[in-house]
């Protein structure tokens, strides 16, 4: 499920009932605040204590995003959960080690190495499976 503003697109890659993992692309400002926290809390409360967010593709994230992000972090810490950052870019990088937010937003090369860090029984299947035709009742699988 991608779901989108004109300037950030948030796409659900992978879930289980304890984690999703999901795609930022485009730009976290103030502009997309009301849709990034209304989308990222509507995963929270269908039950997701931990998110591991792939921001490769996200392209800027001022002080208004970087208050975003936290905000997210203290509602999963409420839960017992985590926050987790997958392929930040320079920038990014940048702007949590100048806020001293990078150890309460631990940030990893990939989402892979994210989610080893979460218990085995409460994380997707990394990677996902591509999508592909969905058999019909009593119809043979397709190799």
């Amino acid at each position: 499920m991608s779901t989108q503003t004109n300037r950030l697109t948030i796409t659900e890659v992978a879930s289980c009932d304890d984690c999703a993992v999901l795609r930022l692309s485009g730009e976290l400002d103030q502009s997309c605040e009301t849709y990034f926290l209304a989308t990222l809390g509507n995963s929270v409360a269908v039950g997701h204590r931990h998110l591991v967010l792939d921001v490769t593709a996200l392209a800027f994230c001022d002080s208004r995003g970087l208050n975003c992000l936290l905000a997210i972090r203290w509602l999963l810490a409420r839960r017992s959960g985590r926050l987790l950052l997958a392929g930040a870019g320079r920038r990014l990088t940048e702007l949590l080690a100048q806020t001293g937010s990078t150890r309460l937003l631990p940030s990893y090369p990939a989402v892979g190495q994210a989610l080893i860090e979460l218990p085995p029984q409460e994380r997707p299947v990394w990677p996902p499976a591509p999508p592909g035709p969905i058999a019909q009742e009593g119809e043979p699988e397709q190799p």
